[in-house]
């Protein structure tokens, strides 16, 4: 085990290590099972570094993240042309993932069609990728996880029985944290060790009243809350001693039982004997309306606290009439013929990555405070990096998001609708190339045959772009491995790639830390701008709410670019990442908001005719058809 393995104090987890140590050398497939938050990612890397696979890559998937129309293709992969924006041959997970082990998490989100393709993938161990018919031996090991209970979903007919059999080889139940309360002290030590070592501030210990303030804690977010407490007191403490104050804790209330295992279970067993009309749907209401307003009206956050999809949750806000259907039109403020007439209620659900513009207004809540007299209520969905976000824009999960210069034109490509709303200047020594210290890759030329880990659809696809080319390189001369955006690097993580394309503020996190080393970055290579983008059915619904949403940019970009320092230490609460690693990547660009110009749009055309001319793109996009007049 490596350091992130700990010997735990409570029975309970004492027996699971030991299942762990029986499961680890076979290549039995493993279910692991436990509420959101226990560390089932945790287990699984720890089966495979024990494992005679421990020198082959490990690769987590989240099937939940998987977007319907490509999960397919991401998990099997596909051949050139398959389909419109097949442009090359791609490796999906499975294969991408030989001799080692995969980890297919939320496996209890995949549609019943993949399920069955799944299900011929584990009695075959072979794929077919889309749009081939030859199919190809896999030697990988399958891991799966799930918060749900795969057994109630055979019973409503959203899981397949055969293939919950077929993954449930060697269970794995992890139990919560508040039922393993010998765990906490241990964990805590070792998140601290692990926080202090990170953001350099060795020597701090907890107070005796902050340990037991954690100790008297239900934990309703398991080990990962716990792991975020610790990070946020690392951060906040201004000497040596985390006290209780530091700790962001709602203080248990006197006599409150509502965290024992079984008082909710009494509670219900109760009501029922009591007869109570309609508990069911009492009580899911209250759950979900419950969940809704503790999280700020946060969905994404509400839907993790409940165990559920967020798919599923806006589904049940829908029915509660706490927020309207997708396929509703936004009724426009003018429409309202009487002076008199209760101001429509509209909704604008922004995607946002937490660094940056956004991710400042997400902290600071000021958008809604200036949208809340116009009766519009603000709903922020959180995205690990642009591809992501535009999949959302293309299914109208969201309506406006900010994103780099890349992954616009790849979505234009698909036929999304999007529109271009303002931009933000380039900052090219924000993406790098980056290796470890130790490898022998010392120029770009060293690239040739080695495995480039980079996130589909990217910004840094374009530098990447650059680079080979500088090297005499063509995108065959490499292996391309997508996954998403992460830092940092565990050690199986290392053994999956040889290079990382990277960006702020992961980038300047790494190389604060020093793990790895910066081969070459964009600067005299690309612009990487940053653009807001909006729908083109959202705009002509509500074009009104622009003009504000671009001075709350422009505000917010001015408070960034002039107070840093107090900008970084607002997203370190958010990002748990170091404030001084922020500081560094918020210096390396103007945040200050432009509306679209010619410059802009002619720079964008030149890169889009480039992907077009590689291949890379199955059609010529003109960008000017895609801006956005603002007036």
């Amino acid at each position: 085990m490596n350091n992130d393995y700990i010997k735990l104090n409570d029975p309970l987890s004492q027996q699971l290590q030991q299942t762990i140590l029986r499961l680890a050398p076979s290549d039995a497939t493993v279910l692991i099972t436990g509420e959101t938050g226990t560390g089932k990612e945790v287990i699984a890397r720890a089966l495979h570094d024990m494992s005679p696979r421990h020198q082959h890559p490990f690769l987590a998937v989240n099937c939940g993240a998987l977007t319907p129309s490509l999960a397919e293709s991401e998990l099997f992969g596909h051949e050139k042309g398959a389909f419109t924006g097949a442009s090359q041959r791609h490796y999906g997970w499975f294969e991408a993932a030989e001799g080692g082990t995969l980890l297919l998490d939320e496996v209890g989100e995949l549609s019943p069609s993949l399920q069955v393709k799944l299900l011929r993938v584990l009695q075959q161990r072979e794929v077919i990728r889309v749009g081939s018919y030859r199919a190809i031996p896999i030697n990988v090991r399958v891991i799966a996880a799930t918060h749900v209970d795969l057994r109630q979903a055979i019973h409503s007919r959203l899981f397949r029985e055969d293939l919950y059999y077929r993954l449930n080889v060697a269970p794995l139940h992890l139990q919560p944290l508040r039922q393993r309360p010998q765990d906490v002290t241990v964990l805590a030590q070792h998140f601290l060790q692990r926080y202090t070592q990170r953001h350099g501030k060795s020597g701090i210990v907890f107070s005796n009243e902050a340990m037991n303030t954690l100790m008297e804690h239900s934990w309703p977010g398991n080990i990962r809350e716990l792991d975020n407490v610790v990070n946020n007191a690392v951060l906040v403490c201004e000497n040596l001693e985390i006290a209780s104050t530091h700790l962001p804790l709602k203080s248990p209330i006197k006599g409150d039982t509502s965290d024992r295992p079984n008082a909710f279970s009494s509670f219900i067993r109760e009501q029922l004997q009591r007869g109570e009309p309609e508990l069911y749907q009492r009580t899911l209401e209250t759950l979900i309306s419950e969940a809704f307003q503790l999280s700020g009206q946060n969905q994404c956050q509400a839907a993790e606290m409940l165990g559920i999809s967020r798919n599923t949750f806006r589904t049940q806000l829908s029915h509660l009439g706490l927020i309207k259907p997708r396929n509703q039109s936004v009724l426009a403020l003018k429409n309202s013929t009487s002076p008199h007439s209760p101001v429509p209620e509209r909704e604008l659900r922004i995607g946002y990555q937490k660094f940056g513009n956004l991710g400042v207004l997400k902290a600071q809540r000021y958008l809604e405070q200036l949208f809340q007299p116009l009766g519009v209520t603000v709903l922020w969905s959180e995205f690990p990096a642009g591809p992501q976000l535009l999949q959302a824009l293309a299914h109208g999960e969201i309506d406006f998001g900010t994103t780099g210069e890349v992954p616009p034109l790849l979505a234009q490509a698909e036929n999304n609708q999007l529109r271009y709303i303002a931009w933000e200047p380039a900052a090219p020594s924000s993406v790098a190339l980056m290796v470890p210290n130790s490898s022998a890759i010392q120029t770009l030329s060293d690239l040739r045959g080695k495995r480039i880990a980079v996130n589909k659809g990217s910004n840094v696809h374009y530098l990447l772009l650059q680079l080979l080319d500088e090297a005499g390189l063509a995108l065959s001369d490499v292996r391309l491995i997508y996954t998403p955006p992460k830092y940092p690097l565990t050690p199986s993580d290392s053994l999956s790639a040889d290079a990382w394309m990277m960006w702020d503020p992961l980038l300047s996190q790494a190389e604060c830390e020093g793990h790895l080393r910066r081969l070459e970055n964009g600067e005299g290579r690309v612009n990487n701008h940053q653009f807001y983008l909006s729908r083109h059915d959202f705009i002509r619904h509500s074009s009104d709410l622009f003009p504000v949403l671009m001075d709350a940019l422009k505000t917010t970009g001015k408070y960034i670019d002039s107070t840093r320092q107090q900008a970084a230490s607002l997203l370190s609460k958010e990002i748990a990442i170091d404030a001084h690693a922020l500081e560094m990547a918020l210096s390396r660009r103007s945040h200050q908001a432009h509306v679209m110009n010619r410059h802009i749009i002619r720079e964008q055309q030149i890169i889009a005719d480039r992907f077009y001319a590689l291949g890379l793109l199955p059609r010529p996009i003109s960008i000017r058809q895609a801006v956005w007049e603002y007036k």
